[in-house]
């Protein structure tokens, strides 16, 4: 099970290079010069000069925990487990280390069919010089893509696609990752939002309810968050919140 998280965590952070340098060198068309005696345009990748390949390679290594956030499932789940944990009124419990950890481990749970497809269609016939850089930027993309375009909604896919100068696409396919990945980050934080409403709710009157005994009970100065945290948790635990919580995120995702 070690190592099978080891090789999607790999192949995932080398897809995920795939895809931006894919972005940078293809997506908004940046011409790229050879360097020689003069400056001139370089017909493809292969052509660069190595400091600029060493260049690039950094980029696309800072931006990676960036596409990791916000082109992956990480976004949601990472602030539902976060309401989760302020609705309980729990302050640092679970650390933040011990739910970034979980909602990574979740994250590749969720993306592994999407790794494997890129690791199988793209990354391996690259690795084997079999496609070029470019043919492998563009077949990673499907994919990926295709989750986003799952998740997304058609109301926000539209706000970034009417944005766009040019020819509009004709199908959600031929959307340009450019409009698809803001699209994608909304959709989330929206999706997130109100799955931790409904998570505030049961924890929500469970507080008022304590508040009304102890007012009934002239206890004015006790705080009733004090009160209510042993209950919170007592309810959390008999009904097995963590599974719950867990399972739905997993059946949120289609």
């Amino acid at each position: 099970m070690k190592n099978n998280f080891k090789k999607i965590f790999g192949i995932g952070f080398a897809v995920l290079c795939l895809v931006l340098a894919g972005m940078v060198a293809s997506a908004w068309a940046i011409p790229m010069p050879t360097i020689q005696v003069g400056m001139e345009q370089a017909e493809g990748p292969e052509q660069l000069s190595s400091a600029l390949q060493v260049l690039l390679l950094l980029t696309v290594l800072t931006l990676a925990p960036s596409i990791l956030i916000m082109m992956t499932s990480f976004t949601r789940i990472v602030i539902v487990l976060s309401f989760l944990r302020q609705a309980m009124g729990t302050q640092q419990t679970p650390p933040t280390q011990v739910l970034v950890g979980l909602a990574l481990f979740l994250s590749m749970f969720v993306m592994s069919p999407v790794w494997n497809q890129i690791n199988e269609s793209a990354f391996e016939p690259f690795m084997e010089e079999k496609i070029s850089q470019v043919e492998a930027f563009k077949i990673a993309q499907v994919p990926l893509k295709r989750f986003m375009l799952n998740q997304i909604r058609e109301k926000d896919l539209a706000l970034f696609v009417n944005l766009l100068d040019g020819p509009k696409p004709a199908t959600r396919d031929d959307v340009q990752i450019t409009a698809l990945i803001p699209a994608f980050i909304i959709s989330e934080l929206k999706t997130a939002f109100q799955i931790g409403f409904m998570i505030y709710i049961p924890f929500l009157i469970l507080d008022m309810v304590v508040a009304s005994v102890l007012l009934s009970m002239g206890m004015l100065m006790l705080p009733p968050v004090l009160i209510s945290l042993p209950f919170k948790l007592m309810l959390f635990v008999m009904v097995d919140g963590w599974y719950l919580t867990v399972g739905s995120l997993m059946k949120s995702f289609h």
